[in-house]
This record gives C-alpha cells, sequence and structure tokens, in this order.
C-alpha cells in the first residue's frame, strides 16, 4: 500500500494577537493513519500599527474593516512569501486560519479576516482561507475546528487542551470526537499581566504571588456559559460582556485577579476532564501558551487529585499545535474529505470547508 505524502503551510492568528504562526508541516498517510511533521515554524510579531488594528477590529467601520482584510491578507502573504525564500519551501498550498473578527453562529455569521486572494497574490501561493464559514451556514458553531486534528493526529490522548486566548478541550466519546469551548484563558491573564507591564505571567509567578479572592472566583463560577452543556464556543464578544465586567468591578490588584483566574481556571478544565473521563489516570495533552503557566499546571494537579498523565510535548507542538492542524485542515480540503465534524460544531453535517484560491 502506498504512502502519501503532503507538504503544506500553516497560518494562525490566535485571539490573543501577539502575532502570525507560520508552520511549514509533512504528513503521510499510510496503512489507515496519519504521521506528522513540523518542519520549521515561527511566530512573525505584527507590526505596531497592524496589531492595534486587529485589537480594535470588532470597532471599526464596514470600510475600514474591508481595508483591514485586505492589508492583512497581503501582509500575510509577504510573510508567507519571505518564510519560503528563507527556508527554500515549496508548499503544494497555504492553509489560512485568518483573524477572528466577529464569531455569532447564531446569527449565521463567523468572520475570519485575512483577504485570501491578497495572500495569494502577495505570496505567490495557493492558498486555502474561510475554513468556518460552511459549518455556520449547516447550523454549526463553526468552532473549534483543531478536533478533527487530534482525531487523525493524536488518536492515543484522552484530553487534547490548547489554552490560548480561550481555552478548548477535544475527546473521544463514544465512537465521536466532541469538543469544546472550556473557558477564556491567557486572553484575561494577558490582560492582567500588561498592567503589571509584561505580555504575558511568566510562569505564572505573578499569579503564584497574588491572593485568591474567594467572592470572585464564586461569581466567576456561576457565569451563565459554564451551565451550558454540548456544542458551545465562546467569542471575544462573550468574554467582554460577561467576565470582564466581572474584574473590572472588583478592587483587586493585578497579581489577586491572576491568582483568582487561574484557580477559576483550573477549577473548571478539571471539573470537565473529571466528567468525561472514562480511565483513572487520563491522559492530557496541554499545548498553547499557557501550557508554559507552572502556577496553572499545578493548580489543575490539585484540582484532579494528581490523577492524570501530562503528555511530554516538544516546544514545537505546544506553540504551533494549531498551525499545524490548520495544514492538516488543508490536506482534508485537497483530498476532498470532511474537515469539520458536526459531532463537535453542532452542524447538520460533517463538511469540508475552505474555498481556495489560485
Amino acid at each position: 500500500m502506498h504512502t502519501e505524502r503532503y507538504s503544506l503551510i500553516g497560518l494562525m492568528s490566535g485571539t490573543s494577537g501577539d502575532g502570525l504562526d507560520l508552520a511549514h508541516c509533512h504528513f503521510e498517510y499510510h496503512k489507515g493513519r496519519w504521521s506528522y511533521e513540523i518542519i520549521q515554524a515561527e511566530t512573525r510579531p505584527f507590526p505596531m500599527e497592524l496589531s492595534q488594528a486587529l485589537a480594535t477590529s470588532h470597532l471599526l467601520s464596514g470600510l475600514d474593516l474591508a481595508l483591514l482584510d485586505v492589508n492583512f491578507g497581503r501582509w500575510m502573504g509577504e510573510q508567507v512569501k519571505n518564510f519560503c525564500l528563507e527556508n527554500q519551501v515549496k508548499p503544494m498550498v497555504v492553509a489560512s486560519h485568518g483573524h477572528t473578527v466577529f464569531h455569532q453562529p447564531e446569527k449565521g455569521l463567523s468572520l475570519q479576516i485575512g483577504n485570501g486572494w491578497a495572500l495569494h497574490q502577495a505570496s505567490g501561493q495557493r492558498v486555502l482561507a474561510d475554513f468556518r464559514m460552511l459549518d455556520v451556514q449547516l447550523g454549526g458553531q463553526g468552532a473549534p475546528l483543531v478536533p478533527i486534528g487530534d482525531q487523525f493526529l493524536f488518536p492515543e490522548i484522552d484530553f487534547c487542551i490548547n489554552l490560548g486566548g480561550i481555552s478548548n478541550l477535544s475527546l473521544a466519546k463514544n465512537g465521536q470526537r466532541i469538543a469544546f469551548d472550556c473557558s477564556p484563558f491567557n486572553l484575561l491573564l494577558n490582560r492582567e499581566a500588561a498592567k503589571l507591564g509584561s505580555t504575558f505571567d511568566q510562569d505564572g509567578a505573578w499569579a503564584r504571588a497574588g491572593n485568591l479572592n474567594q467572592a470572585l472566583l464564586e461569581q466567576l463560577n456561576a457565569l451563565p456559559f459554564y451551565a451550558v452543556s454540548g456544542a458551545k464556543s465562546l467569542g471575544r464578544e462573550s468574554i467582554d460582556q460577561a467576565f470582564i465586567p466581572l474584574l473590572d468591578q472588583i478592587e483587586l490588584s493585578p497579581k489577586d485577579l491572576l491568582c483568582t483566574l487561574v484557580e477559576h481556571f483550573a477549577i473548571q478544565i478539571a471539573a470537565l476532564i473529571q466528567t468525561h473521563a472514562t480511565k483513572a489516570t487520563p491522559s492530557v495533552l496541554l499545548t498553547g501558551g499557557g501550557a508554559y503557566n507552572r502556577y496553572f499546571v499545578e493548580r489543575l494537579d490539585h484540582h484532579l487529585n494528581q490523577q492524570w498523565i501530562q503528555v511530554e510535548a516538544t516546544e514545537k507542538l505546544i506553540e504551533f499545535k494549531e498551525a499545524l492542524i490548520f495544514s492538516f485542515l488543508g490536506v482534508l480540503k485537497l483530498r476532498g474529505e470532511a474537515n469539520a465534524l458536526a459531532s463537535v460544531t453542532g452542524a447538520s453535517r460533517d463538511s469540508s470547508g475552505a474555498a481556495i484560491y489560485e
């Protein structure tokens, strides 16, 4: 049986907004199993002006948003072109997630900017973009999309948890993949770290030094988001409406807020693992920037009563798993196979999302 090989570049601009992740990845399909390798990967920081525009993109006028869409697509294309020249890479296709501006699936909308034609022209590469909208039109959340990658690339791991701007989790249950957003994460932690003069809380050291505020912890744990079961996703809008007012109305130091937020996230994520675990010590893969937050990992360990196995992960995997998986969604699209799972998003059927620009 012959081996099928694919070489793609995945692009990811996360909700935490620090830069563009580029990952050049190889995939092989052999005897019904997928293997992967992240060949080269790096994060290209956004220029200050672009960073500010992306951070406030949900507040822009229609015209300014349309211009940002094109300019951001062109900028990403330039980064891809340089990356390919520096690393002497010729990918089959570039799979771009884009930058989420609006995520309101209940209204049939999920908007990621980073214009596909502009990206294609500036990079000189075939481009796949707009991965979410088909699923949304099929009645799904359009998110999360990473779980299909977890299913095929990490089939032996019980829980894949990404700790990015928002934390999310995926697992196999009754032969199906299910996944959902767990809580905000770095979006809120980095907001407090910024008050202390840093982009993030190194190792969770400030959270560790803070004091837990029981009243705020109880208010956070009582938010309606946590009572929803089944397919659910968190957008920046709901974080702005539900979480941030709670943090702003209570007069606490940034360290105390960090400590309380970490405790809250650890409680929520541990509860989900315990609810869904089918074995005494499930294996858990932690990726995303939050995987480096030692204090969070200790609190998670505490709330899991040490009953779990943390899967070892390379720095490349921790930092670039989402870009890796978006390139894999591109592979599935090229093969004409589903790259969005109805069991995860709540859509009426599985689908193969993304538009091709060539």
